[in-house]
């Protein structure tokens, strides 16, 4: 298992990235809110920092190329425009209706506020099938203060001849391939 860097992440991302301007991102994610709506299509609450752009648009990337919806609550046109009450309600209703929850654990996202809430409420609705951390850190950095991610699967490189594979390892060390995962 190797835990993946943002190096790494942008290598594997970057071609398809290319193709996906925001705006085509922002219509991805309308579409898969439709989609999700009336069908049972596998789709995927991503918990991140707003500022981590280029991860964001990476993952995103990884999630189409395995053929998964992913929901982003900031490119959600039914988000109220300021942050309130009523964004933690509609942000609760979709951790709930999206089929998996993976949080984007970069080292700002784990500092912040609005995305541990997220996990601690995807916590209590994915539980430990439909929950996943995908951690992205910068080259030759740790998550220490961070313990408690442990305690969920966690998405990570497995060493193949053939292609990048993921791979998705519980905390008692069984895994699943990632595109295994997503359709369980």
């Amino acid at each position: 298992m190797e835990l993946i860097t943002k190096s790494k992440l942008k290598s594997i991302g970057e071609s398809y990235v290319k193709t996906f301007s925001v705006q085509k991102l922002s219509d991805s994610v309308n579409e898969s809110k439709i989609r999700n709506s009336y069908s049972n299509e596998v789709t995927v609450f991503l918990s991140h920092k707003h500022f981590d752009t280029e991860d964001l648009k990476r993952t995103i990337a990884l999630f189409k190329r395995l053929g998964v919806d992913v929901y982003i609550d900031w490119m959600d046109e039914e988000m109220p425009q300021k942050t309130s009450g009523e964004t933690a309600q509609k942000i609760k209703q979709k951790i709930k209706s999206n089929k998996k929850f993976v949080l984007l654990a970069t080292e700002d996202a784990i500092s912040s506020k609005w995305c541990n809430w997220e996990l601690g409420y995807g916590d209590a609705h994915k539980y430990i099938e439909h929950i996943a951390i995908l951690p992205v850190k910068s080259d030759y950095t740790d998550f220490s203060g961070s313990e408690y991610l442990q305690i969920y699967p966690v998405i990570s490189l497995k060493y193949s001849f053939r292609d990048t594979e993921f791979i998705v390892t519980y905390p008692n060390g069984t895994t699943k391939d990632l595109k295994q995962w997503l359709q369980s």
